[in-house]
């Protein structure tokens, strides 16, 4: 459960930070710049702490295929990008991607709580 509270908070600051560079224009706005910044670091240095108890293929997955996922609300709201079915269905299959990665890991972690159980 911890894992997933970190992952969210990777996820928000990546979120926060793409948006930024988006109004950075070109590092050029600097309040949007320090932004960046600061948002991606805190990115990684949550990831880093997620690793410590998620698989790093289930939690680079999830962060940036949710982290697209947001992005791609955040630039149709904000920005006015154009959202169409393609868009949309390449996002469900992101989503349905996570889905069965996260569900691989913990069918693993189930198999290897048995293993250790029986030991």
């Amino acid at each position: 459960m911890k894992g997933l509270l970190l992952l969210a908070i990777t996820i928000i600051s990546e979120v926060f930070a793409s948006t930024m560079l988006k109004l950075s224009e070109g590092f050029t706005n600097p309040l949007p710049t320090i932004g960046v910044i600061l948002g991606f670091l805190n990115a990684f240095v949550f990831l880093s702490l997620t690793l410590k108890s998620m698989q790093l293929s289930t939690a680079y997955a999830a962060w940036s295929g949710v982290g697209t996922a947001l992005i791609s609300i955040v630039g149709v709201v904000l920005f006015q990008e154009h959202f169409n079915a393609v868009k949309l269905a390449g996002l469900l299959f992101v989503i349905t991607g996570i889905v069965l990665l996260s569900l691989s890991e913990e069918k693993a972690q189930a198999a290897d709580h048995a293993s250790a159980k029986s030991r």
